[in-house]
């Protein structure tokens, strides 16, 4: 993306933890002048000293992004110093989980323009996906500056409503950890059965990977991938009769994984 909006005024991280650590290096490989950039975290990573931009300095009075990447406990704290660039001239980008428009609103006033987010961890590789919606005072402009800076850390989906938030954040923001416990209980099963566990580990990590990236880069859904490799009354077969058990298989324990995500996520949103 074209960062010379953002060079000319300024952008501010709040916070640079893993994730606002991965978004920096994006924006820096992608082309953003470290000069550009402020950095407000309490706990600096060693790696920031030798990135050129500023950490804990005096900020612009009027930067032209404010990303807003600390944990959702911490927003209290973090958010309200910021309050003055809520008049309107800064767009707020947050990735704050169960934090509503609503309630920047309430600490940055009406004017300021919002973009929600829901990023997941595999952008620490590039290989994210983040959901956004941006409040009333969010143009067309602003959504398309915050999903170019998303961008740099993987793909971006713009939502209808904001009540879709606690949906995305069980599915994708959550997700991850339901795939890195399928690989756990993955490379266990193959121990149970006499593999060593180094093997059967690497095993269970090299599938799982392989097979998310072919089903992004294939032609055909999921569904029809699961058919080309399962024989009738083969191995895949026998063991997708245990997965795809309607009662105590994955149709019925991941609806019930996701609920519960969404409904803590709706919790943790009043």
């Amino acid at each position: 993306m074209d960062f010379k909006a953002i060079s000319d005024r300024g952008l501010v991280l709040l916070g640079c933890g893993k994730m606002g650590s991965a978004m920096l290096a994006g924006w820096l490989k992608g082309g953003l002048a470290p000069g550009s950039v402020h950095v407000i975290d309490p706990h600096p990573s060693e790696w920031l000293a030798g990135t050129g931009v500023s950490v804990n300095g005096p900020l612009p009075a009027a930067p032209a992004v404010v990303v807003v990447a600390v944990k959702p406990q911490m927003m209290g704290a973090a958010l309200p110093q910021l309050a003055a660039m809520g008049a309107g001239e800064t767009l707020f980008v947050s990735i704050a989980a169960g934090t509503t428009l609503a309630t920047y609103a309430e600490i940055l006033g009406p004017r300021a323009p919002v973009v929600r987010a829901m990023p997941n961890t595999p952008a620490a590789i590039g290989r994210g996906i983040t959901a956004i919606i941006g409040n009333a005072r969010a143009s067309a402009a602003d959504l398309g500056l915050a999903e170019g800076l998303l961008a740099a850390v993987g793909q971006v989906v713009r939502l209808e409503e904001e009540s879709q938030m606690d949906a995305v954040t069980a599915v994708s923001g959550s997700g991850p950890a339901y795939v890195f416990h399928l690989i756990e209980t993955l490379a266990a099963a193959g121990v149970a059965e006499g593999l060593a566990p180094d093997l059967a580990m690497r095993l269970a990590k090299a599938t799982v990977g392989g097979a998310g990236q072919l089903a992004e880069e294939a032609a055909e859904d999921p569904a029809q991938l699961r058919v080309n490799v399962t024989s009738p009354g083969g191995t895949t077969a026998a063991a997708l009769a245990v997965l795809m058990d309607p009662e105590a298989g994955f149709p019925a324990l991941l609806p019930r994984a996701v609920k519960a995500a969404a409904d803590r996520g709706r919790e943790l949103g009043k």
